[in-house]
């Protein structure tokens, strides 16, 4: 049985995955189109797990909120370029990078979000004899790793496709560090969490 908030992420998710897919097969955009097809076998792995991990809505949420970022990161237009390269806030500028991109953020959100996943896939076994300090870093380094395989699929993406927009180095590095940025900092309202007994 699907339940009705489970209804409401199904068509809140098909509703931007049927209408970027239609337009990347439009204008050939296949390094997109990986990226759709990542998106929907994790779509399914989640839906076909649901029972058995009990995300909470606000997980579900939060996953369902990147997949839209993320295709909007790479289909929507801004001044002549994907919302992927728009400058948000000029912290930093150098001829080099950017700092803050939208890109940026949503790869800080993303795995702001990846690291209650894992948190929550791992609370079961967690016991009072388990240190803080080691749960922490090892929920932020697990989410910090997936991170460096999502860098893999868009280095696979560079080697495979023509024209992609995944950046070079520094585009790559900063990735890492927003990553790590937002695990930390779900790292710590988890800390807190726990701390005042929300957990």
């Amino acid at each position: 049985m699907i339940k009705r908030g489970e209804w409401l992420l199904i068509v809140f998710n098909l509703a931007y995955i049927i209408p970027f897919t239609a337009y990347y097969i439009y204008i050939k955009n296949f390094e997109f189109l990986i990226y759709i097809a990542v998106l929907l076998a994790l779509f399914v792995l989640v839906a076909a797990t649901l029972r058995k991990t009990k995300f909470s809505y606000a997980i579900l949420w939060g996953l369902s909120v990147w997949g839209l970022l993320h295709m909007m990161g790479g289909g929507v237009r801004v001044g002549g370029s994907v919302l992927y390269a728009f400058r948000l806030i000029p912290i930093i500028e150098t001829p080099d990078y950017f700092i803050l991109k939208y890109d940026q953020l949503v790869h800080g959100y993303l795995y702001f979000v990846m690291t209650f996943v894992i948190y929550h896939l791992i609370k079961p076994h967690i016991n009072k004899k388990t240190l803080g300090f080691i749960l922490y870093v090892f929920i932020v380094a697990a989410s910090v790793g997936i991170g460096a395989g999502n860098e893999i699929v868009e280095f696979m993406a560079v080697l495979f496709i023509k024209n992609t927009g995944v950046g070079g180095y520094y585009n790559t590095a900063w990735d890492l560090v927003f990553n790590t940025l937002g695990a930390l900092l779900a790292s710590v309202i988890i800390g807190i969490r726990r701390r005042k007994g929300f957990d």
